[in-house]
């Protein structure tokens, strides 16, 4: 099995050395910027739902799922995106490839363990801003950057049906944006001014869950999780520089600069309260639904000096399910295939010029067994559309291919031959 983590490792790692920038969405300009973590692929592909508990598959969302591993769990995932951006009067294309996640889970009877490492929210963008007049001015923006999070987790099986849990995370990153404004000059030299803003990033915060199952009849099972987390609060070590700029032929050189002291600041991670129910045969099928309340109102822009958006409470609604054939079957493959399907519709908290902006996906994916273990690769499929093209603002059409390597198996047994 360390082999097997390796070479995912190894891949993985290439992958994302594609690109370094995790997202490439104007939206990511506000608040600590797009946030990329959506859950492991095996749940992500049912529409983000995290009811059903899981004994060869770490839950990233509720920790009391812990409590459920039976198998030693080693997790790694990636997405390849593509996004078409349109407004009324452009449009553009952008591709990325990232990490999503990197965990272990290790059972250890009525106990579970979690350790891991989650790239969560991502900056990367790249806006033009054209004021016109008697001497035109250009604006452009750029950020780059993000926060990761370091968690480790608990779960506990209190009785046969209910399992609790809670982890805690330790948040930290950098982002840096750039303000470029400048005028066309003569012999097309074009002078002008540039801030640059980085912020460093940390703090805590921690995440309780729940589950309960039980079965109905002698076929089928209810199941219901209640996840909580605490609205948190990260520090912002804030510098800026600005600087007297000359634009030539596309080559930017300092003229005159100087650092400016800007206050340290702190920003609110908001409080998310996410209730689902199933119900469905175990290892056979499973529907459920989920719904998932964010106090994102707390949230503001990282200098206060930012116009043009607010926050307010969201709500995401998840719909789905999965289904096999036959887990056990031994004259076809694709009998053993674990098929899911998913809805998620969310509004993200984001306001600008009054509008909410949207986000809708439906998610397709497939989980492939390793023949012999009890592992399996884990593909899925999301296509949604986020924003709209109306009203100055950016309408994002995306399609995401992800791929989660889940390797299962007994660690810690003590041999019997050598």
């Amino acid at each position: 099995m360390i082999k097997k983590m390796a070479a995912s490792l190894c891949l993985l790692l290439s992958l994302t050395t594609l690109a370094q920038e995790g997202t490439s969405s104007p939206y990511s300009f506000y608040g600590i910027g797009d946030i990329k973590f959506k859950g492991a692929v095996d749940t992500r592909t049912m529409g983000g739902l995290n009811v059903f508990s899981d004994s060869i598959h770490i839950n990233l969302q509720n920790p009391a799922h812990l409590a459920s591993l039976k198998l030693t769990a080693f997790s790694v995932g990636a997405t390849y995106a593509t996004t078409k951006f349109q407004t009324e009067t452009d449009e553009g294309k952008a591709r990325r490839t990232s990490l999503d996640y990197l965990a272990v889970g290790i059972p250890a009877g009525k106990l579970g363990f979690s350790l891991g490492l989650v790239p969560y929210s991502s900056v990367g963008y790249k806006i033009q801003d054209l004021t016109e007049g008697d001497s035109p001015v250009y604006s452009r923006y750029t950020g780059v950057g993000g926060v990761n999070k370091v968690f480790t987790g608990i779960g506990y099986q209190l009785t046969k049906k209910i399992n609790i849990g809670a982890d805690i995370q330790y948040n930290f990153g950098t982002i840096e944006t750039q303000n470029l404004r400048y005028q066309t000059g003569v012999d097309l030299v074009e002078n002008g001014t540039r801030e640059k803003n980085e912020s460093d990033i940390q703090g805590f915060n921690v995440d309780f869950g729940a589950t309960y199952q039980t079965k109905v009849n002698s076929k089928h099972t209810f199941f219901g999780s209640l996840a909580y987390t605490p609205e948190s609060t990260l520090r912002l070590n804030n510098s800026r520089n600005i600087a007297v700029v000359l634009i030539t032929s596309g080559t930017t050189s300092v003229v005159e600069s100087q650092d400016i002291d800007v206050a340290d600041t702190e920003i609110k991670l908001p409080s998310k309260l996410a209730i689902g129910t199933g119900y469905g045969e175990v290892k056979k099928w499973l529907v459920g639904g989920e719904v998932t309340l964010i106090n994102n109102s707390v949230m503001s822009n990282r200098f206060v000096d930012i116009e043009g958006a607010t926050f307010e409470n969201s709500v995401r609604y998840s719909l789905g399910g999965y289904y096999i054939p036959n887990y056990n079957s031994y004259s076809s493959y694709f009998k053993k295939i674990t098929y899911r399907a998913g809805l998620r519709y969310e509004n993200t908290g984001l306001v600008i010029q009054n509008k909410s902006i949207t986000d809708f996906a439906a998610t397709l994916g497939f989980g492939l067994p390793l023949s012999g273990t009890f592992s399996k690769i884990n593909i899925g499929l999301e296509m949604g559309k986020r924003g709209t093209q109306y009203y100055n603002l950016v309408e994002e059409n995306y399609f995401n291919i992800s791929v989660g390597l889940s390797f299962s198996d007994k660690w810690f047994v003590k041999r019997k031959f050598d």
